[in-house]
């Protein structure tokens, strides 16, 4: 049984990681748009935005995709984009 279990684990996490990376980009693109259009924040916010885009690429580059995905969506959450 422990061995069935594992195995429909592995198999669904191996299904999940390109669902993630071909999230990762629409995330991006998401967030630049926002930012293009000026967004009402104080710098502070916007340098976290712009360094919170910057790693979540970067994470979508080496194929750490649960980060890319973390970081992109904290980033998404300052601009309030759903």
């Amino acid at each position: 049984m422990k061995k069935t279990n594992s195995l429909i684990l592995g198999f669904l996490l191996l299904i999940s990681l390109p669902a993630s990376a071909f999230h990762c980009p629409i995330d991006m693109k998401k967030i630049d748009a926002a930012l293009a259009s000026n967004p009402n924040l104080d710098p502070q916010q916007l340098a976290e935005v712009r360094k919170l885009r910057s790693e979540g690429e970067a994470y979508h580059r080496s194929g750490r995709h649960g980060e890319s995905v973390q970081a992109l969506g904290q980033a998404m959450k300052i601009l309030r984009i759903q």
